[in-house]
């Protein structure tokens, strides 16, 4: 559900979608921060000129989802939940992870938690995911072609035209990172908002940095706004902040609270797996995929209308089976006219009672309109 979630934000981002750990930065020392003016479209130049290209820090998370209560034993760590609530608690409390860049082929993302570790590494054309819980190792060999792969710096937010959302899942870790989510996030939300520059700059990860804000011109749509904390140096973005209407506290905030420019040390990026552990072999998929069989119906994904208050509908033959019967799903969710509803202070999903998953930061009586339409 984490990334079920992150992937259907407003605009239908397809944002965040590993292990939900990356989120927000107190700002340190705001007032004393100051900052020569600069307009919104300097603050987007700056950001789509940035060229930071090697760093490591910390980011954190931090989430205010307004999700209802888990059942027991859902707020264990995710590594030992399972199920629906296990999901969920990915996108509560407070969660933190390393970030190692030196270029687009040698990344390393690590998830500590007090009783697992987990690492994603990417060196050259390998990549491993590796999980100590279970001491089980994933390999992959990419094509060298594959560039962008975990890059944050892979793409660059344009500021001149907008971009068509897409519900494209992703497998891109650097998406986790502000940078990631901010260029996505900029992208698609632009052409649909009113973005200002916050008189207050502020400071994260001890940078001097611009608040760039969009805010919706939509009103159906549960989202107030989206801030972006821009580095006034480099352009980077350290921090993106997603704002719910009627909520005091941010509903969601990504950002590092610490960050160092400097090359990481190549060892870094080294693996091997350790003694004892379980290797999977990962294959490329083939250059043309296999048609599914003639019995087997293949989910289609639609979107309805674009920007903040867009809607994006899963449909698949078959109706909510084993996920209606599981206990954590009759909690978390509420029965409504025509299916059952997860509410969140972002994001509404209407689970139909014909088997068709239906999202988006907006009403849940739209869902509904959607849902009767299609």
């Amino acid at each position: 559900m984490s990334k079920v979630w992150l992937r259907w934000a407003p605009a239908v981002v397809a944002v965040v979608a590993v292990a939900g750990v990356a989120v927000a930065v107190p700002a340190v020392a705001n007032a004393s921060v100051s900052l020569p003016g600069k307009t919104p479209a300097q603050v987007l130049a700056l950001v789509a000129s940035s060229r930071v290209t090697a760093l490591s820090g910390t980011v954190d998370e931090t989430s205010d989802l307004g999700l209802p209560s888990l059942p027991s034993g859902a707020g264990a760590p995710a590594s030992t939940s399972t199920g629906l609530a296990a999901d969920l608690t990915l996108l509560t409390g407070n969660n933190s992870l390393r970030i190692y860049v030196d270029g687009p082929k040698k990344v390393r993302v690590q998830d500590l938690e007090s009783l697992a570790e987990r690492d994603l590494i990417r060196n050259g054309t390998d990549v491993w995911v590796y999980d100590s819980q279970n001491n089980s190792v994933q390999h992959a060999t990419l094509p060298a072609a594959n560039k962008h792969f975990l890059h944050p710096g892979g793409s660059t937010p344009n500021v001149s035209k907008p971009n068509v959302p897409t519900p494209a899942p992703t497998t891109n870790p650097a998406d986790l990172t502000p940078e990631g989510l901010a260029t996505k996030l900029i992208a698609q939300l632009q052409p649909t908002s009113t973005v200002t520059v916050s008189p207050d700059a502020v400071r994260v990860a001890g940078r001097a940095a611009y608040q760039l804000v969009l805010t919706p011109r939509a009103t159906d749509t549960l989202l107030g706004s989206v801030s972006v904390a821009v580095d006034a140096q480099t352009g980077l973005p350290l921090r993106v902040q997603l704002d719910a209407r009627g909520q005091k506290t941010p509903a969601l905030s990504i950002g590092f609270s610490s960050l160092d420019l400097s090359t990481p040390a190549a060892s870094l990026f080294d693996f091997t797996p350790p003694a004892g552990a379980k290797v999977t072999q990962l294959k490329q998929p083939a250059s043309a995929p296999a048609k599914p069989h003639p019995a087997v119906t293949e989910p289609t994904e639609t979107v309805t209308g674009s920007g903040w208050d867009a809607v994006v509908t899963v449909s698949a033959a078959g109706s909510l089976g084993s996920l209606a019967s599981s206990r954590d799903f009759a909690e978390l969710t509420t029965a409504v006219a025509g299916g059952r509803v997860l509410h969140t202070s972002l994001v509404n999903i209407l689970f139909t009672t014909d088997g068709r998953i239906i999202a988006g930061s907006v009403s849940i009586a739209r869902l509904q309109a959607v849902a009767n339409a299609s």
